[in-house]
């Protein structure tokens, strides 16, 4: 496996994770939410799925370090729908304070926080305060451009953008039958509407987030070069 490609942690031995980190590697660090509720038509795992999606491009773009998601969060507005699994802010701002430390221990110093939520983005401010190993990326202001494809930009959960994301990744998971509006978010845990949503559009998203990824880092580090 050559050391100039993007990988998987998971996948190195301890020996070559070593000798990474030793390169100063950079490690993206993806967060997003094992099971949250997104409406009715859309699976409790759609931000990991989101996380690990962007994670993957980005290792096939650039030669870094992807960690394994961070699948549990803080998630208030959800702890009314089923299956949706939520932290307090602290035990969440401990739990990454930990993961961070640990990365920082084996010798990592540069570290990018890649996060698809958006009440998790306070808490990751917080403890990204004064850090000048960290690159905070929040998902809600990735991909903008790709804003024009979509017929109802209004929304921000389970909404068209976020449907079509995951109809280019796992269509078999989203329930066609259900992606008109149903209710207020208090009923369905969804606002906007998903009924325009296509895998087409969904691609282009992904696209347009992970270009703004990639200029992102190779702003901060100009050494990351394209993954060979």
């Amino acid at each position: 496996m050559s050391s100039s490609s993007g990988v998987w942690l998971e996948d190195l031995t301890w020996l070559e994770a070593q000798a990474r980190f030793e390169a100063n590697a950079v490690v993206v660090v993806p967060i997003g939410a094992a099971c949250k509720a997104h409406g009715p038509h859309l699976p409790l795992k759609t931000d990991a799925l989101t996380a690990r999606a962007l994670a993957q491009r980005l290792i096939e773009d650039l030669p870094l370090i992807a960690a394994p998601v961070v699948g549990f969060g803080f998630y208030p507005a959800f702890t009314p729908f089923a299956g949706s699994q939520h932290l307090s802010a602290a035990t969440y701002k401990a739990l990454l304070s930990e993961l961070l430390g640990s990365l920082r221990g084996h010798g990592v110093r540069r570290i990018v926080l890649l996060n698809t939520g958006v009440s998790t983005e306070a808490p990751i401010d917080e403890i990204a305060a004064g850090a000048n190993d960290l690159l905070i990326l929040h998902m809600r202001g990735l991909g903008n451009s790709a804003d024009a494809l979509l017929d109802v930009p209004e929304g921000g959960h389970a909404d068209e953008r976020e449907t079509s994301v995951v109809l280019a990744l796992d269509p078999r998971s989203v329930r066609m039958d259900r992606l008109a509006p149903e209710g207020p978010f208090e009923k369905t845990a969804a606002t906007g509407d998903a009924s325009a949503a296509t895998a087409f559009k969904g691609e282009r998203i992904l696209a347009a987030r992970v270009r703004d990824i990639v200029t992102a880092i190779t702003r901060r580090w100009p050494d990351i070069g394209p993954a060979s």
